[in-house]
Formats: C-alpha cells, structure tokens, sequence
C-alpha cells in the first residue's frame, strides 16, 4: 500500500461522516481516498484476466466483467456500517452470470480447483446468500471474496434468474428514489422484492408457487407500486437504453482493441433523463483510469442524479448482462414480465429505446404533426444528448411512427398519433 493504513482509514472517516476541516487538508485526505481505490484496479484487472482464461475451458454460457466500487456507493457503505475504509472487501468486484443456480455450483467448483493452483490468487471467504436470501432485502447470489498481493476483491456469482431480481431491485431504487438493496425505503417495498425473490428461489429450485403465495405477491406488488408512484423523489423512466448504445459501444470498441482485448470503460447516465451522457474507453494505466475516473465522478455529481461507473471486460455486449439496469431489463420468462410491467417500468413497457423516447417527445411537443422538420436540426438543435441519434430515429421510421420524406425532412406520422401518444 503506497499509503498507510491509518491515512486510508482516516480519509475515509473524514469523507463519510462530513468531517469539517481545512480545505486543504479535506483535498489531501481525498487523494489518500482516489489513491488507495486506484491500487485495486491492477490487481482486479489481473484477476479478472486469469479468470477469463480459466474460463475457456468452462463447457457453459458465462458472462464476465469487472467494476471499481463508484465513490459515492463506497461513503454511503461506510456511513451504513461504520466501518474503516480498509476493511472494506468489495472496492474490486467481478460479477459472473451463468444460466442456473446449478450452474453456480458447477462453476464454484471449476474455480476453486483452478484457484488452488495459482499461487498469487486465494480464497478468504465464502458467503452463499442463495437458500435464505439476506435478512435486510433477500438478495440472493454466492459471494467469494479474494485474497491477491494483500487486497481483497469480492466475486459474485450469480444465476440468470438471482441477477434478474438483483437488476429488478436496482432499477426499481433508480426509480422510487431509495437505495432498496441498502434497505432504504418503505419495509413494504423491501418485505415485496424479499418475497419475490423467496418465489424466484422456488421457480428456480423447480417447485411451483401456490395459488395464495401469487395472489399474495400480487397485492404485495400493487401495494409497493403505489408507494413508489408517490414517492417525492420518484424518476419514472418509462424507456430504456437498448440496441443502439450496445452497437454503439461494440463499434467504438473495436477502434480501441489492444493485444489482450480487455478495455476499461466509464459510462456516465443521467438518471433524470434516462438517457447516456457519454462512454469512453480509458487507459488500462491505473493512474491515468482513476485521474479520468475521479474527474468524471468529480463533473457529473452523484447527487444531482448522474451515475458514473468504471466497466473493465474483453467484450462491451457482456455488460448489458452484467449490469443490466444500465440498458433496461429484459423479461426472464412471463412469471418475470409481470414485474417489469409494474414495478420496474411503472407504466406499460415499450419497444423503443431511450433515444427514440427523447425524439418522439421532442417532435410531439413541437407539434411536427405532418409538419416537416430537417433531420439535422433535430439532431443538432433539439435532439443533442441523443447519442444513439442515427440508429434511434432509424428505429422510428421502420416502425412508422416518424415519415421521412424524399427529401430529406422527416415528419410524425399523423395515422399513428394514438399510438405514439399511448407511447409517451
């Protein structure tokens, strides 16, 4: 550690818990902060590489990414469990989805074997959350957390259908205003997501859930939802980030392939909008990944509903798996779709991506009904955020919804009105 541990621990005492001292000072301990999140990165990186190459040998569907813990989620743990910032074990994290639960096991054990004979990589604990789920929300996943070059790193692995309820929650707190897997909130709303993912659990261990246990989470979800539609800090996204960020990222991606095809990526959303500031690749250097990081984080505020989070993974498409709620949450199976309709959407959920939503309101609220409008005033003038522009107003046309004239101009369709308004 290039810093003590007493500094990396009083920094992260004087971050939490708002600690008043002289700028100078606050900006010095901020630093030892930046500084020892930095030291993980390489570690994890190296991690996560070794992995990927254990994996190779591995006969079933995986994906697999890494992220370095965001500030902000780093001084809201620390405020919740008063704790020292270096006993923290998740600043480095790898997430692994696999199709089921069996599959965790399979895999579990695939690693342990290869783990046992690496020298540098070592198991310090094992904690399974999958048969009880947490007390506080009912998280569900198996967690191992790594010892590397004395730090730790936290592993989670998890089925298709455990990742599922763990995106539902995370979106959902997005939208409701709350940290819910930080047990903030209604217990309402935290004692539904906790019987949803006991019913999840039964799905998935092949037993059918009772009549009375489903009409019970139906009210349960009904109840939850109008909490949430009342919340004071509610941000309806009624949309979501789909085909044309993903193709997007995959064709910048492939402008920055290095030898070992491994990227680190930081993604900036604005969850006011829905909609992506920006995403770049950044050096594999840690010191030049955590400057871009900390200036990132420093120019688009957690508390002004901007999200920034560094990505690392050999393939940007793997992301939309692993940290789904980025790009909205596809249906598991139809027991599944039920949630998203009501409580992750709130509204009916639509076959259009955000930045099409961001066209659409932009045309129905200048009223280019039959009205014609230049495509790159649209894209210039009206529609500048829209980084999925092409592809988005593309998607409108094909759909019928937007009429592109010979010409080049481009018009709501006044036949589809009822439906774009249903839409919107």
């Amino acid at each position: 550690m290039s810093v003590s541990k007493s500094k990396v621990d009083k920094s992260g005492y004087i971050l939490s818990k708002s600690i008043e001292v002289d700028e100078y000072i606050y900006l010095e301990f901020e630093e030892y902060f930046d500084e020892y999140r930095k030291e993980h990165l390489p570690v994890l990186t190296y991690t996560t590489l070794e992995i990927q190459d254990w994996l190779t040998s591995f006969s079933k569907v995986y994906y697999i990414a890494q992220r370095l813990k965001r500030k902000p989620q780093i001084i809201r743990k620390l405020k919740r469990l008063s704790v020292r910032l270096t006993q923290l074990q998740d600043i480095g994290g790898l997430r692994i989805i696999v199709d089921t639960n069996k599959d965790v096991n399979d895999l579990f054990s695939f690693l342990k074997r290869k783990i046992e004979q690496n020298e540098h990589i070592h198991i310090h604990r094992i904690t399974d959350y999958r048969d009880h789920g947490r007390d506080d929300t009912g998280y569900r996943a198996l967690h191992v957390i790594l010892s590397i070059s004395g730090y730790k790193l936290e592993l989670q692995i998890r089925s298709k259908i455990q990742h599922y309820w763990a995106e539902g929650i995370e979106r959902t707190s997005i939208i409701y205003g709350y940290y819910l897997k930080e047990s903030e909130g209604s217990n309402i709303v935290l004692d539904y997501f906790k019987n949803l993912a006991k019913i999840f659990n039964e799905i998935e261990a092949g037993r059918e859930p009772s009549s009375s246990q489903k009409i019970a989470l139906d009210r349960a979800r009904d109840t939850a939802r109008r909490i949430i539609e009342s919340s004071d800090k509610k941000n309806i996204l009624n949309a979501h980030v789909d085909e044309g960020v993903i193709k997007t990222l995959v064709e910048k991606e492939n402008k920055h392939r290095n030898q070992d095809k491994f990227n680190n990526w930081i993604l900036i959303l604005d969850w006011n909008t829905g909609c992506f500031v920006d995403w770049k690749v950044i050096s594999r250097n840690p010191d030049e990944a955590i400057k871009s990081y900390v200036e990132t984080e420093n120019f688009y505020p957690n508390h002004l509903g901007f999200e920034v989070v560094m990505i690392g993974s050999s393939d940007i498409s793997t992301v939309r798996e692993t940290h789904r709620h980025y790009f909205g949450i596809d249906s598991y199976e139809d027991v599944l779709e039920s949630l998203d309709d009501s409580i992750v959407s709130l509204s009916k959920r639509m076959d259009l991506d955000t930045g099409a939503r961001h066209i659409l309101l932009c045309m129905v609220g200048k009223k280019y009904w039959s009205k014609k409008i230049s495509v790159d005033t649209l894209k210039n003038h009206y529609c500048r955020n829209v980084l999925t522009f092409e592809y988005s107003l593309q998607s409108l046309i094909e759909k019928g919804y937007i009429i592109k004239y010979p010409q080049g101009p481009v018009s709501l369709n006044i036949s589809k009105k009822n439906e774009i308004e249903s839409c919107l």
